[in-house]
């Protein structure tokens, strides 16, 4: 029998902003919860932001972070998998969404395949991702980073 895989420390996004997005969230970070090889450790606040790169109405958006025994590619097909039962459809790029889950960090992992980029490689431009990352994990988000987003509208709903 092969020896167990060490928890890795991931930072996963999560993103609604289509029917009940504060549900949706709820929802998702339940169903993280329940995949098995993942504990969900800290949930930031949610935040209210403006659509980066997207239309429709604002989104509400948080970050989780989570101790995993699977490997980045399981994580994230575990991540669409939750995506795709609370409806998700892609019908073009940045499309509005009623869930959305992006896999920001794996341990110190640095990936770069045609189906998975960690880091994620917009998260530094994304207030919506920082500002949730840096409340449950500050050591990952330097002030100049957040600086570099501070023009961008976010408000703390909770």
């Amino acid at each position: 029998m092969p020896a167990p895989r060490a928890e890795v420390t991931a930072h996963v996004a999560l993103g609604a902003n289509l029917g009940d997005a504060r549900e949706a969230l709820r929802e998702a970070i339940a169903a993280l919860e329940a995949t098995p090889g993942v504990r969900v450790r800290l949930v930031s606040s949610l935040y209210r932001t403006a659509p980066v790169d997207s239309s429709g109405p604002d989104y509400l958006n948080a970050v989780a972070e989570v101790a995993t025994t699977l490997t980045a590619p399981a994580l994230l097909d575990a991540l669409l998998a939750i995506e795709q039962a609370a409806g998700r459809e892609r019908p073009y790029r940045n499309a509005p969404r009623t869930l959305d889950l992006d896999l920001l960090l794996y341990g110190e992992a640095r990936i770069d395949s045609p189906r998975l980029t960690v880091p994620h490689p917009r998260m530094g431009e994304r207030a919506f991702v920082l500002v949730p990352l840096a409340e449950i994990a500050p050591p990952l988000v330097s002030p100049e980073a957040l600086r570099a987003v501070a023009g961008q509208r976010i408000e703390k709903r909770d």
